[in-house]
């Protein structure tokens, strides 16, 4: 009998093993900073627009502030997908600790050696996949975008460990369907004319509150950026 349990816990086991499966999505997002695919050159690595243009990252940087200063007692606040931390190191100096985090291993490698502070630390890590740093705040700013609606729900799932979650997305200008799947990279689901809205299905996060916190139309009549709120129940 015993000889049969062990023999079905294994069988188990080794089911488990076969179909987790991890995403391709380290070696997408590597391959998107070694082509220079949004934009840069050869000799460091670049996020994007999103990440530097100033129109875009001024009012975010700004609004952010004003939110983290707002309490008596600093926030721990998890940056999840820093990217090249243009944004970041604006806001480091306005928590208690500032947990920076991004899939690429050589981009976290060079943001180590460029920004150094007494509260801050960078993780290589696959926020899909691995355990999450504790935290009050989590930021994703213009990440879940780019993942694949698996990824985006395994991500959900770990949101409520924080009380806080500021989401900044692109997202088509007026109404749209949410939530179209996508393979994850360098592109985002504007192109299928959809965008996430985590409140909606599959994905039915619950919230306490939702508030507004930015929105940014592009000139270029490609949607808009829009940075969101929410106190997670």
């Amino acid at each position: 009998m015993q000889c049969q349990l062990e023999c079905l816990w294994r069988m188990k086991e080794n089911r488990i093993k076969r179909t987790k499966k991890p995403w391709p999505t380290k070696a997408t997002m590597e391959q998107v900073y070694e082509m220079n695919l949004w934009g840069g050159n050869e000799s460091d690595f670049y996020s994007g627009a999103g990440s530097h243009h100033p129109e875009i990252v001024n009012p975010y940087i700004a609004v952010l502030t004003l939110f983290l200063s707002s309490f008596k007692e600093p926030l721990t606040v998890c940056d999840l997908g820093c990217g090249d931390f243009n944004v970041g190191k604006e806001l480091v100096g306005h928590t208690r600790k500032y947990i920076a985090i991004d899939i690429v291993t050589g981009l976290i490698a060079r943001n180590r050696e460029k920004y150094k502070a007494d509260n801050l630390e960078f993780h290589c890590l696959d926020i899909a996949l691995d355990e999450l740093p504790s935290g009050d705040c989590a930021i994703l700013r213009q990440v879940l975008q780019h993942l694949s609606n698996e990824e985006v729900q395994s991500v959900v799932g770990k949101l409520y460990n924080y009380k806080y979650v500021v989401l900044t997305e692109h997202l088509p200008e007026g109404d749209f369907v949410p939530n179209k799947d996508i393979i994850s990279g360098q592109g985002i689901r504007l192109k299928k004319q959809s965008g996430l809205n985590l409140l909606a299905p599959p994905f039915n996060l619950k919230v306490k509150e939702k508030k507004p916190l930015l929105s940014h139309v592009l000139n270029d009549g490609k949607g808009v950026i829009v940075t969101t709120l929410y106190k997670i129940l």
